[in-house]
């Protein structure tokens, strides 16, 4: 039975229909992701499944004493922090509870427990809210936008948390990485409906391409981008990758001929032509704010061509480090050397949108800065750049002051990139953005010849983007040869901010993951040895099963009239399918215990 019901929801605004008739449920142990277009009723979905919706028809129903919890995107607090986590709950109960003070250590760390609620931070009244939500027991919790002001490791205990939850939810979000740790469902909402698939967000972007190819889809340049996305996600790091050969037989004919997303080489020598030799130079820079460090004596080059993602917990410096490379004050004290090429025009998006005539319009807005733009081999108008981060049609020729703050975030975007700089500095660039748009704004980073730095916590932005990850760890810059996953290694081990001198101590580090990760599967070595035996057996008799199956299916299709034939072919087609759904049940079992 399913836990929550819409059946025939409908729900507009103005003339823009965002629910049309929407009918779905959400049954117990159900684990699903929500992706769309921002404004195509995501959080109006959500809302609707916990009641919180006015549906113009329709209805909303649960079971009768369902516990459903609920995490709007915008909350209203009141009260100490320990009053809305905890309630009336003595303080030795929560604190000898490993589970609590496990929320304390992830979401509440540097968040005073006896403060009060309206004199925290955004970010912090966010974080206070989750915790709270995630202290209670319910059948279905309903997540809006959670990882909103949370940095990587947050996002990665989160991911744990979810992971581990034996109950349902509903999480809507952009981060990519979340939805393919958490979800084995994804729902898309576009046009008033809500589509399902099956599987996380490398799932859904499998089928989306699979269903615009097999439909002929007029949208060829939408089309190009899913196969890009496609080809990222199976040249990317095994753990995304290390799926079943018969899911992903597809994707493999999709991408057999896409090239690598970007090409290095040409992009590079295109830089260097621009930029020349020196880009941003820092030599023993220190930053200090008051009594707190921020930059101790970092040295650090930025050459022509080079994409550098930062990552770092809040608060550690990163956008201090961007305002030392882009020449702005960056703290109360700061010594050093910052040396910046004669040839560099620099892009920086920080975090607030730059100054805007409100009374202008979008388009614009967007044509004070350049008619057109060429980014790589492409030349863009202002409005196809505005169009291709998602402010399309009508949206271009509203009033600056009527864009919500995603809308502000991409005209953002559009204005920094019309100016043609040859170093963006991105600070937080998915905030606020879609899937869709991140995707755009990927492509366009592809074609960039030019150096690029990003700070983001979205760890599949920044795997997709950058060649290299750097961490801010105690103000000091430490090089990340195993990238994000190095990252969290390091923080784990509490060696986050340890140069690495060799080679060697990264092959290390991944041989002790894959040893710890053997242990944690409780398989002996003989035993994977064997499970993988198998899941090779398995995959040829799949291909076997696969390639008799296509053989009936043209038999049927040449029987004709022979309907005692057609009798046989059928009864033989349900078998081979049988035996075939039973192989990758098995297929499925064996890869999630090897790889545990």
């Amino acid at each position: 039975m399913n836990i929550v019901n819409l059946e025939a929801a409908v729900k507009a605004y103005g003339t823009r229909v965002l629910l049309d008739h929407v009918s779905l449920g959400v049954a117990a142990g159900d684990r699903i992701g929500v992706v769309g277009r921002n404004g195509a009723g995501k959080t109006t979905l959500l809302a609707a499944l916990a009641g919180a919706a006015d549906l113009d028809s329709g209805r909303s129903t649960s079971v009768r004493d369902a516990r459903i919890g609920y995490l709007p995107q915008s909350e209203k607090l009141a009260g100490s922090v320990r009053e809305i986590v905890f309630a009336a709950l003595p303080e030795h109960e929560w604190a000898a509870d490993a589970r609590t003070r496990g929320l304390l250590s992830a979401l509440l760390s540097g968040i005073e427990t006896g403060a009060q609620a309206e004199r925290l931070s955004g970010g912090e009244r966010r974080r206070v809210a989750l915790a709270a939500l995630l202290r209670g027991t319910y059948d279905l919790l309903l997540l809006d936008e959670p990882t909103n002001h949370l940095d990587i490791e947050s996002i990665r205990w989160l991911a744990g948390y979810l992971a581990g939850y034996g109950r349902a939810f509903v999480l809507v979000t952009h981060d990519r990485w979340l939805l393919d740790q958490v979800c084995d469902r994804t729902w898309e909402v576009a046009d008033g409906q809500v589509h399902s698939y099956d599987g996380g967000y490398s799932a859904y972007v499998l089928a989306r391409a699979e269903r615009a190819r097999l439909a002929a889809a007029q949208d060829q340049r939408r089309r190009n981008l899913l196969r890009k996305e496609l080809a990222w996600l199976r040249r990317g790091p095994p753990a995304r990758t290390s799926k079943p050969a018969f899911r992903i037989e597809a994707a493999t004919a999709l991408i057999a001929d896409e090239p690598a997303p970007r090409d290095g080489v040409e992009l590079s020598r295109l830089a260097a032509a621009r930029l020349g030799k020196i880009v941003i130079d820092l030599t023993d820079v220190t930053v200090t704010a008051g009594r707190v460090t921020l930059l101790d004596h970092v040295t650090w080059q930025l050459g022509p061509g080079d994409r550098v993602g930062v990552v770092g917990v809040n608060g550690s410096g990163k956008t201090t480090l961007l305002n030392v490379l882009a020449g702005l004050p960056a703290g109360q004290d700061r010594s050093g050397d910052v040396v910046t090429g004669k040839t560099v025009r620099l892009g920086y998006l920080t975090q607030e949108p730059g100054p805007v005539d409100p009374g202008l319009r979008v388009l614009e807005a967007a044509q004070q800065v350049r008619g057109s733009v060429r980014i790589g081999r492409r030349e863009l108008s202002a409005g196809q750049l505005l169009d291709r981060l998602g402010l399309s049609g009508d949206r271009q020729w509203v009033p600056v002051a009527e864009l919500s703050g995603g809308e502000r975030r991409r005209l953002q975007l559009q204005m920094l990139l019309m100016a043609e700089p040859n170093v963006l500095l991105l600070d937080e660039p998915t905030n606020d953005l879609d899937i869709d748009t991140l995707t755009e704004l990927e492509d366009l980073l592809d074609g960039f010849p030019g150096s690029v730095v990003v700070v983001s916590h979205d760890r599949y932005f920044v795997e997709r983007v950058t060649d290299h990850v750097l961490a801010l760890v105690d103000a000091k810059l430490a090089f990340l040869p195993g990238g994000v996953d190095e990252y969290l290694r390091r923080r784990d081990a509490g060696q986050a901010g340890k140069p690495v001198s060799e080679p060697a101590a990264a092959a290390g580090a991944a041989a002790a993951e894959r040893d710890g990760g053997d242990q944690a599967a409780g398989l002996s070595v003989g035993e994977l040895r064997a499970a993988r035996k198998e899941l090779a057996r398995l995959d040829r008799q799949l291909a076997r099963l696969a390639g008799r199956e296509a053989e009936l299916h043209e038999a049927l299709a040449r029987a004709g009239a022979d309907y005692v034939r057609l009798v046989d072919l059928g009864a033989e087609l349900r078998s081979v399918q049988a035996e075939r759904a039973a192989l990758e049940d098995r297929w499925l079992e064996l890869a999630e215990a090897a790889s545990e």
